[in-house]
């Protein structure tokens, strides 16, 4: 299995890379390179920063767009999108601007703005994840606690394809789901043994 970890100046490569190997995988290649994307089984976009910063690394690299489109829409590998990287699935992303997301999952990105001022902003520390029931069997996601660090949020357009929600002062997105396609607002690589249970899920999971 080779797993295709993408390296576009704006993810928590280090800590990623060894939560994925301590979750089972047997070769993970930290890569900018499209040619290796093209070639691999399953693809890891992490992500930190802001969703413009991440997204225009994202797209300096010539043909790396294209390979991930070829490789997860067209050929159906596992993806898992993870932070950002969740959020540049969607449509567009309104931090600084608006910027142009992948648009794979139909939605926006919005600031994180709390009816009641106590709630503080980032989301930030250990909180639920909630399964929503159609997503309750998904092959990848459970149930938990995990570690959230975000001050933007995934509005995504269509509700099927949120499969778990958590809370901060009003409901946010904690993953999206559709098809080969999974993104957690959370960071597994922070998340001790309920994270590196939902990367090993990954790494099994056989979406065809």
């Amino acid at each position: 299995m080779s797993l295709a970890l993408i390296d576009y100046g704006a993810g928590n490569l280090h800590s990623v890379y060894n939560a994925l190997m301590a979750a089972g995988a047997e070769h993970v290649t930290v890569t900018a390179d499209p040619f290796l994307v093209r070639g691999a089984s399953r693809i890891v976009l992490p992500g930190v920063g802001s969703f413009k910063a991440c997204a225009k690394g994202l797209r300096a690299i010539p043909g790396m767009v294209e390979a991930l489109e070829q490789r997860v829409i067209g050929d159906a590998v596992p993806f898992l999108g993870i932070c950002v990287g969740m959020q540049l699935l969607a449509t567009r992303g309104l931090e600084h601007g608006t910027t142009r997301g992948l648009g794979w999952i139909e939605g926006e990105v919005h600031l994180i703005e709390p009816a009641d001022p106590s709630i503080k902003v980032p989301h930030m520390g250990w909180n639920d994840v909630a399964l929503l029931p159609h997503a309750r069997n998904h092959p990848v996601l459970e149930e938990g606690e995990a570690y959230f660090l975000h001050s933007y949020h995934f509005e995504a357009s269509d509700g099927h394809e949120v499969a778990a929600m958590t809370d901060h002062g009003e409901g946010l997105v904690a993953a999206v789901a559709r098809d080969n396609i999974v993104g957690v607002q959370f960071h597994p690589e922070k998340s001790q043994a309920y994270g590196l249970a939902t990367l090993e899920r990954f790494l099994n999971w056989d979406p065809k």
